[in-house]
């Protein structure tokens, strides 16, 4: 169905009833098409939740050379789909969700009819291949399910999944020589991916197995797949390659058509079909980390049978089950399809990462069967330790840990000995900084969500910390700072080991283990180091013990930080806000500091140019759309100022969250950006996870009633709420008066009852 024009009707029809009544059936309310336009990079199409399988359409294909130049913009095409494109070249089953990179796009399939193509085409010249025009008034997102009439064809294409297996029904509307492409060669990176080896194996006329080997992002990733056809296709045959197939003795065969099986680097297969009108073909994919073997397993256990309809109810009541977790009552209607679409796109990943019977490849490209644990891939770590996981302590306990014992496993088979930093499908890529692994280990062990090794999970902690060749951590270690004429992004890094730090001594504390605690907390104090209390800011320091001369607090450029400048990383001493605010001159003076961030405008000379896209996160110097600014609004809680938190907080929900394909302000980051909104909108956010504090907010809904999986139920919330009552009036925690800007994990898991008074004034003495 079409869900922008389906909540009208409901909203027309019944508007109480849609925002105010508990709803048993929130995936009406998930919009996947939220956030596929511009920075956003989501997918839309369909899968289950955490599932292997992100079945979902692209409209751009590995690029193809144009007159010697590419023509792919590989940063804009990190999901493979965007929104403002107007052909599609085939759904593909593997996909990062709202990254700042790009990978994956494993096993394109695209229907077609007539004269066969077996080349992408281009957007300028869609004619010229396989791919399609296509129209969102004909395209349909829910959780779950994705529908989108292939206009060139006349193909009404639709998608569903289970965790591991992807499930299309083609229904041809023309009776027609009909083909179904699978281009192994199509993939979502940049030009230098080159696909180490890709084979292919017909095994009869309905079953196809093989597998995809690609050199891109993942250095080494290989996906084997099982397709199975409802139809047994008439000819099946490939394109001609120039390397890889026609060698020696091979040369004797004809490779190209009827032959079952095939090799070689960049295959691009045809099966062909006689379709009457208004029939449809059906096609289960299924993927596995280990053999073709797995994958027919997997198919065969979690899709055993044709129906279509069967597979998108069943994945939709799962999305039910983990949407439920939270109900709501909003003010706006548009507000629920927030909501609930962040809570979809927080439960899209880690990604399940093993087959039915528990096998997976780890890190050291041999395999391993998980022992009582879920294996889970793709942790965008330095994005989702701020406020993913932490949620994830609260509505996903058991999958967080299972995410852990993920991560353990890693750091087992690691050579370096390190937990991951950036992975995904037995890699490890080593993007952006800190050992952020310690921080999700730490904030689950201090809120007692702990079924894994607790002493090995500290120790793994340990040894990450010191490895002294990673980037900069020797010199960390030696030193107390990174020096930035030795490792760039010198003060980034410095201020986020020493956060991390402080981590691994909160955990160490609860264990008991006093050594370690002293050590770290020793440690976690380095972020002194970098302060230059004549500037009043966090400045690069260089070898020799001197700050860097040239130094511009508002550049982002070359002068010590990575997504963001001096202004924002200032402020990054999530773990010691006491300290930091002493240190920058005390209370009123870091209100007056926080003030001037929200307010200030940015010269021109600091963006690329007029349009730079990158302004759209942004609210005066607060940089919304990176997560090194996520805890700041909620540092007014640490001054005398509370209530300056709470009109920010409500703006950058009004502001940079919307429905709508432009709705967000930045990636998603595989659920940061969705986990802030629904924190926020409850009314507490994850400052410093490994705490047991949240900072209070304003809270956006005017109820909200979060069922733990310990049973109890935890309800927010909200008297005179409205969009202009952004203030906190008073808070009560089951009756009683909170007389400080927190409230502890045990409260929530406890369960119990938080209500805001709400106003349109700010209580000045609200916690003082």
């Amino acid at each position: 169905m079409n869900l922008n024009k389906t909540f009208c009707f409901l909203f027309i029809l019944n508007t109480a009833r849609v925002l105010f009544a508990q709803d048993e059936n929130p995936v009406e309310y998930v919009d996947p098409l939220i956030g596929t336009a511009k920075m956003g990079h989501l997918y839309p199409g369909a899968t289950a939740p955490f599932g292997s399988v992100q079945l979902s359409p692209d409209t751009d294909t590995i690029p193809y050379a144009v007159n010697g130049r590419y023509n792919r913009d590989v940063y804009k095409y990190c999901a493979g789909y965007q929104y403002e494109d107007e052909t599609i070249t085939g759904f593909s089953h593997t996909h990062f969700s709202g990254t700042g990179h790009s990978d994956l796009g494993d096993f394109l399939v695209m229907p077609t009819i007539g004269e066969l193509h077996l080349n992408p085409g281009t957007e300028t010249n869609p004619d010229s291949g396989y791919r399609s025009r296509f129209s969102h008034d004909e395209e349909y997102a829910e959780a779950g399910y994705y529908k989108v009439k292939l206009k060139d064809y006349e193909i009404d294409a639709e998608l569903t999944a289970t965790t591991r297996v992807g499930m299309h029904r083609y229904t041809f509307n023309k009776g027609n020589e009909a083909h179904i492409i699978l281009d192994l060669q199509a993939g979502i990176y940049n030009y230098e991916e080159k696909n180490v080896w890709t084979f292919v194996r017909v095994e009869n006329d309905t079953l196809v197995t093989g597998y995809r080997q690609t050199n891109g992002w993942a250095r080494t990733k290989k996906v084997y797949f099982a397709m199975s056809f409802s139809k047994p296709f008439k000819n099946f045959g490939q394109a001609k390659q120039k390397t890889g197939v026609y060698r020696g003795f091979w040369g004797r065969f004809d490779q190209t058509k009827n032959f079952p099986e095939m090799a070689g680097k960049n295959l691009k297969l045809y099966f062909d079909f006689d379709i009457q009108e208004q029939e449809n073909i059906k096609i289960k994919l299924a993927v596995s980390p280990v053999s073709t073997e797995g994958a027919l397993k997997n198919l065969q256990v979690e899709i055993p049978h044709w129906d279509f309809d069967k597979v998108k109810k069943q994945t939709q009541q799962a999305w039910n089950a983990e949407l439920s977790k939270i109900e709501i009552e909003t003010l706006k209607h548009s507000d629920k399809v927030n909501f609930y679409t962040a809570m979809y796109h927080a439960f899209l990943g880690p990604t399940v990462y093993m087959d039915v019977d528990g096998r997976y490849r780890g890190l050291d490209q041999n395999i391993h069967k998980a022992e009582n644990f879920i294996n889970y891939t793709s942790f965008s770590l330095w994005d989702t330790y701020r406020a993913l996981h932490p949620l994830f302590n609260i509505l996903q306990p058991d999958r967080n840990t299972d995410m852990i014992s993920s991560m353990l496993e890693h750091q087992k088979q690691s050579v370096h000995g390190m937990l991951p930093i950036w992975s995904h499908y037995a890699n490890e890529n080593w993007c952006m900084i800190g050992y952020h692994s310690a921080s999700v280990i730490a904030d689950a062990i201090v809120k007692d969500n702990v079924n894994f090794d607790t002493d090995e999970a500290l120790k793994a902690m340990v040894e990450t910390a010191k490895v002294s060749y990673f980037d900069g951590l020797g010199e960390y270690m030696e030193k107390g700072y990174v020096p930035e004429d030795v490792s760039g992004a010198s003060v980034s890094k410095t201020l986020e080991y020493a956060y991390d730090d402080w981590a691994i001594a909160q955990a160490a504390k609860k264990l008991g283990n006093n050594s370690v605690y002293k050590e770290f907390m020793e440690r976690s104090g380095n972020y002194k180091n970098v302060f230059d209390k004549k500037t009043g800011f966090m400045r690069p320091k260089l070898k020799n013990g001197s700050f860097k001369k040239e130094f511009d607090e508002l550049d982002t450029h070359g002068q010590g930080f990575i997504e963001g400048n001096s202004w924002n990383y200032s402020l990054y001493v999530p773990h010691a806000p006491e300290e930091m605010i002493k240190m920058m001159g005390g209370k009123k003076q870091f209100s007056t500091h926080l003030d001037s961030l929200f307010t200030m405008n940015l010269p021109d000379k600091y963006f690329e140019n007029t349009e730079d896209i990158s302004r759209e996160g942004i609210i005066g110097n607060y940089v919304h759309g990176n997560e090194p600014s996520h805890h700041v609004p909620y540092l007014y809680n640490w001054t005398d100022d509370a209530y300056k938190a709470q009109d920010k907080i409500r703006n950058i929900l009004k502001l940079k969250y919307q429905t709508g394909p432009e709705g967000l302000s930045g990636n998603d980051d595989f659920g940061q950006m969705s986990a802030w909104y629904i924190f926020s909108s409850l009314g507490f956010y994850p400052v410093a996870p490994g705490s047991e504090n949240y900072a209070l907010g304003s809270p956006a809904v005017k109820k909200a009633t979060v069922k733990l999986k310990n049973g109890n139920v935890f309800t927010i919330e909200t008297k005179n709420q409205s969009s202009t009552n952004v203030y906190v009036k008073k808070v009560e925690l089951n009756g009683e008066p909170i007389t400080q800007p927190f409230i502890s994990h045990k409260s929530i898991i406890n369960g119990g009852k938080l209500v805001f008074y709400m106003s349109g004034k700010p209580n000045k003495n609200l916690y003082n």
